[in-house]
């Protein structure tokens, strides 16, 4: 070997020592100020933030997209929105204000953000927007921050012991249960919301007036108004809070009229302290209950009224009624819940049995109705057979097989209601596909006056041919 060769040993060597020095080059700081911050998104939006009350959290990350370590000077909130307070985990730390924060070369950090809003003084929604500043190498970059903070009437487990009004002027935050004491009337009027917090409820042994409208429905739910995640709202989530549990007072009669209840736990529930089947207990019309961890509706040994309702989408039975009397006109049953396929009938009708050895009889109509489930092995109507009890379905859309008998007249069976629901992509509406078995089935004289109207305002003997279910069937055109 002669002294102008190198062993490989050393060339070896001397080929990772220049990679290391390049290594150490190429992790010093960056001090240029075309080295900035490159970021996911460029606004951080919350939902309708109840004031007072905190959010849920939102992420986005920052990117140094240079190959040395970046430093970045100051991050904070500038401090715009006076009614608004926007607080930060810069990386896992929490805090209000962050300096010199290190990034390496073609790295990334996670920051999260939760915003807490003081009260609006406003009625309607009022949009509050700061900025997350940072300050890299000299440069200043912000990304937008922006809530719509909503100020509530809130409500704290009272109890109404007199007549009372529950206004749209603000929604109402329900706390625990609020009880309406007997002889105390609720009245909600048309377009009031109100929202409840975990596990609250109404029991009412007093009378609730629920007026809503075409144009202005009531509202039940949950008092999550953001996002579980992405574009999907909380609206398709079930057990968000408790229910409403009614027991009335002897001819006492509860009428919700365009009343959308969804996200509970339990449901509705009409449980009276007796047996009475000439007065009517709950008398629904044009409402929606949707979305119950168990059952929507329940009720036992009363009479109940269902005028053009949806009654949809339980980890149970959708509807289970015990005893009693039931008239259910141009209502429609439907079970796609989210979280499971039930093993429930999509309707329960059942005698009941009370602790002193009576027997209290069910005796319903359903009467121009839809009943219908996501699968064939769901039974439309109970488990057993419905011969033994005194229940009738007249021109009803079932998508049971089967065959019309005494209980069953002139039905439409093994039928495909074509629902616009698309549940892979959380999309629950029971309106009728243009190609729906449901559309112009119905019998016009079982139509009473009160159910002429679907919720929407749709007349349904415009075209003089009645469509069953709760909706009037509007064509669908392919841009639609």
């Amino acid at each position: 070997m002669t002294h102008t060769q190198q062993p490989l040993w050393i060339l070896a060597a001397m080929m990772m020592l220049m990679v290391a020095l390049s290594s150490c080059i190429e992790d010093g700081f960056t001090t240029s100020s075309s080295d900035v911050l490159a970021f996911n998104k460029d606004t951080v939006a919350f939902d309708t933030v109840i004031t007072l009350q905190g959010t849920a959290t939102k992420q986005m990350v920052v990117y140094n997209r240079s190959k040395k370590q970046i430093n970045i000077s100051s991050i904070k909130v500038a401090g715009l929105a006076s009614k608004g307070h926007f607080h930060l985990n810069v990386d896992g730390v929490r805090g209000d204000e962050f300096q010199n924060v290190e990034i390496r070369g073609n790295d990334s950090i996670y920051i999260f953000i939760e915003a807490k809003l003081d009260e609006m003084e406003q009625n309607e929604p009022t949009l509050l927007e700061d900025r997350l500043e940072f300050v890299t190498n000299g440069v200043t970059q912000s990304v937008l921050l922006s809530a719509w903070g909503q100020d509530v009437v809130r409500v704290n487990g009272d109890t109404i012991s007199t007549n009372t009004r529950f206004t749209a002027t603000k929604p109402y935050l329900i706390y625990d249960t609020m009880f309406v004491a007997p002889g105390a009337t609720l009245t909600i009027d048309p377009g009031a919301t109100l929202l409840f917090h975990d596990k609250a409820a109404i029991r009412c042994k007093g009378r609730m007036l629920a007026n809503g409208t075409v144009q202005e429905p009531i509202t039940l739910r949950g008092d999550r108004l953001d996002r579980v995640v992405g574009e999907t709202s909380f609206d398709v989530m079930s057990g968000q809070w408790g229910g409403v549990i009614f027991s009335p007072s002897y001819k006492v009669t509860n009428v919700l009229k365009h009343v959308i209840m969804r996200g509970s736990s339990i449901g509705m529930h009409c449980l009276p302290d007796y047996v009475d089947t000439l007065n009517c207990s709950l008398k629904l019309v044009n409402c929606v209950l949707t979305n119950s961890a168990s059952t929507c509706l329940a009720t036992a040994a009363c009479y109940v009224q269902l005028i053009g309702t949806e009654v949809s989408d339980a980890a149970e039975e959708v509807a289970y009624f015990a005893g009693g009397k039931v008239m259910a006109t141009q209502c429609t049953f439907a079970n796609y819940y989210l979280f499971k396929v039930p093993s429930f009938p999509v309707v329960n009708v059942y005698d009941v049995e009370f602790d002193n050895g009576t027997t209290g009889k069910i005796r319903a109509y359903f009467d121009n109705c839809i009943i219908h489930a996501l699968t064939k092995d769901t039974k439309a109507i109970n488990e057993g057979n419905l011969g033994e009890f005194d229940v009738y379905l007249r021109y009803c859309l079932l998508h049971s097989s089967g065959n019309d008998d005494g209980h069953f007249i002139n039905c439409v069976w093994n039928a495909d209601p074509k629902f616009l629901t698309v549940r892979d992509d959380h999309y629950f509406d029971y309106r009728l596909g243009n190609e729906s078995d449901a559309i112009g089935k119905g019998n016009p004289s079982l139509c009473t006056d009160e159910a002429r109207y679907d919720r929407y305002g749709n007349d349904r003997l415009e075209r003089g041919a009645i469509d069953l279910g709760a909706y009037v069937w509007i064509p669908i055109t392919d841009e639609e």
